[in-house]
């Protein structure tokens, strides 16, 4: 596993051993990234269900100022802050241990809002729209901000009302990426 492109191009990333979480192929990656932007100028990142950080830290070297990782698993919280220590990355990031929807409301508090959420939970959870009204109504993304869902090609995705599907791609038997876009 590997950073695709941007300032930390090449660099290797270590991933969360097991099976709990599987890591987006760098094909995937790529493509996926490139129908995001394919880089930034700035802006706030969300990794929610962030397993080794790989997403996001794919954001930052595109061109995101801050990423936020979430993931509830320690050994994976413990790869995540080896892979941004490996990158010197650790003063444009913050990790979290806790739950996504926990970890929702007290970012809400905090009134910053992103301009891209990684959401990529197990496949297994089913929760995929209730998180994407949860962060509609805490306000947590700017206008014309991404939500970036890589799920499973059997889950329908129905984003609120705010926001706009502006990309559905199938890649293989087990992964779609979904882009949403806020349109307020």
């Amino acid at each position: 596993m590997r950073v695709i492109a941007g300032a930390y191009k090449g660099r290797a990333l270590k991933s969360v051993p097991g099976t709990n979480t599987r890591p987006t192929s760098d094909k995937i990656k790529e493509s996926a990234f490139h129908q995001l932007g394919p880089f930034f100028e700035g802006g706030n990142c969300l990794d929610l269900f962030a397993g080794s950080g790989a997403l996001g830290i794919e954001a930052m070297s595109r061109g995101m100022e801050k990423v936020v990782f979430v993931e509830r698993s320690a050994s994976a919280i413990r790869v995540i802050r080896k892979n941004v220590a490996k990158l010197e990355m650790e003063e444009k990031c913050e990790i979290y241990r806790n739950d996504a929807f926990r970890a929702l409301k007290i970012l809400a508090k905090r009134k910053v809002p992103f301009d891209l959420v990684i959401l990529d939970p197990p496949y297994g959870q089913k929760e995929y729209n209730k998180l994407m009204e949860q962060i509609d109504l805490l306000d947590l993304v700017r206008p014309n901000g991404l939500l970036y869902l890589e799920h499973s090609p059997k889950m329908d995705i129905l984003p609120p009302a705010n926001f706009k599907t502006i990309s559905e791609k199938t890649y293989n038997a087990t992964t779609s990426i979904t882009i949403v876009k806020n349109i307020i």
